[in-house]
């Protein structure tokens, strides 16, 4: 709940105050991606997560920035012009770059000491996370934008400048602890990439590699078809109009959502026994592998190991292998290795919406260990590596959520900056906020 004590000042009146420098930048349609020239920041630099990000840069000639407004360190860049959800968010720059930008981006910049850029830029950020921008923003052709008057409107809290440094220390602790999740998150998915590139080519006996159709692997490894390990098929979606389907159903049923479980546990929709009968759906075993086999999105390609009985939809194919020959954890981990070339041949066939089929799959080439003891020691690697993925992802999933509660909270006065214990800021950050 707001505190009613909270008084809210406009960008504009801090504008008319000159408390606050606000630039706009400029339209350049010559980019390269090279690196050549000055950096030119776009919408797509600024997160919605309130980060800056630097992977994709577009440049512009030297000659073409000569002049222009540029950013530096503790200016706020806020994107003025977005799909109507988008504008309004905003980011602190912090790289010692200093870049030009582009015309859908507005510079901040604090001119004077009575305000922090950090806090100012976590409550214009709070104003676009809480739907205020939205609804601030005037809409264009496939557009919104906030500017002029409209930027003018956007509210932000008064507070002392004591609170406001403490407030912007202790929101960009937890948001630099985000950060850091999130750099430790990506730092095992490449090492899982790289683990599981050795693993299928080397194995794990130091055995000589020979070569095959699907690259090298150990000598005593067998190239089969995928086919060959057991039964392939996929399912289908029962009617929804006709009842007795799916009323009173208890047969579990698994849509292609399901595959990012991994490890698939239990069923979120159940169908009944006369839907199994009458739509001719498979009963999976547990120990298949399920993949999804449509979609545009990301989907297509997942894989999965079901732990129950269950049947699935069109969109799921599974694998019931012969588990004296192929440890399912194996098969879905080699799958995973081949994601990006499935996504191929699925947008290969031609439809704009992608798709494996069952026959594709059977003929696909698969890398067989014949001791199922190396299978079972490479599915335990994997499965460390995962459950290390596993715990950095939820880590970053719950400083995301402390980042937006606590934003929410000190903006809107539910938390009081006397009331914080500010045991928790490092040394070095104690002395910013006493400072």
């Amino acid at each position: 709940m707001e505190d009613a004590n909270i008084e809210w000042v406009s960008l504009g009146d801090l504008m008319d105050a000159g408390a606050i420098q606000v630039t706009t930048g400029f339209p350049f349609g010559g980019h390269n991606e090279s690196g050549e020239g000055v950096p030119h920041i776009r919408p797509f630099n600024v997160g919605t997560d309130g980060d800056i990000y630097l992977n994709q840069i577009k440049s512009i000639p030297t000659s073409a920035a000569a002049g222009k407004p540029k950013l530096q360190p503790r200016d706020i860049v806020f994107n003025n012009t977005n799909t109507k959800e988008l504008v309004g968010k905003c980011a602190i720059w912090s790289s010692e770059l200093h870049p030009v930008f582009s015309n859908h981006m507005t510079r901040i910049r604090v001119a004077e000491p009575s305000y922090d850029p950090a806090y100012l830029n976590f409550a214009i950020l709070h104003h676009w996370m809480a739907g205020k921008s939205e609804m601030l923003a005037r809409s264009h052709v496939a557009q919104a934008s906030i500017i002029g008057a409209r930027f003018r409107e956007i509210e932000v809290p008064r507070r002392p400048f004591e609170e406001q440094r403490i407030i912007g220390t202790l929101v960009e602790q937890v948001r630099a602890s985000s950060r850091s999740e999130a750099a430790q998150l990506e730092q095992a998915q490449e090492l899982k990439r790289a683990a599981m590139a050795r693993l299928f080519t080397r194995g794990l006996r130091g055995e000589v590699q020979k070569e095959t159709e699907i690259g090298l692997m150990p000598q005593s490894w067998e190239v089969v078809s995928l086919g060959s390990l057991g039964k392939i098929g996929n399912g289908s979606t029962p009617k929804r109009t006709v009842p007795a389907y799916w009323v009173g159903g208890k047969f579990p049923w698994l849509t292609s959502a399901k595959v990012y479980d991994r490890e698939i546990e239990q069923a979120d929709q159940f169908v009944t026994e006369t839907a199994l009968e009458g739509c001719h759906l498979p009963r999976v075993k547990p120990g298949a592998v399920l993949m999804a086999i449509t979609g545009q999105g990301k989907t297509l390609g997942h894989c999965a190991v079901l732990n129950i009985e269950a049947t699935i939809s069109q969109h799921v194919a599974y694998v019931q292998t012969d588990i004296e020959r192929a440890v399912p954890g194996f098969v879905r981990g080699y799958l995973e290795t081949q994601y990006d070339n499935l996504r191929q041949v699925a947008s290969g066939g031609g439809s704009t919406k992608g798709a494996l089929t069952c026959a594709f799959l059977k003929d696909l080439p698969f890398p067989l260990p014949l001791a199922l003891d190396e299978q079972r020691e490479i599915v335990a690697i994997l499965d460390a590596l995962d459950r290390k993925i596993a715990l950095h992802r939820q880590k970053r999933a719950v400083l995301e959520e402390m980042f937006q509660a606590l934003l929410h909270k000190l903006m809107n006065g539910e938390i009081r900056v006397a009331d914080l214990d500010l045991s928790t800021l490092t040394e070095s950050q104690a002395t910013e906020v006493a400072a």
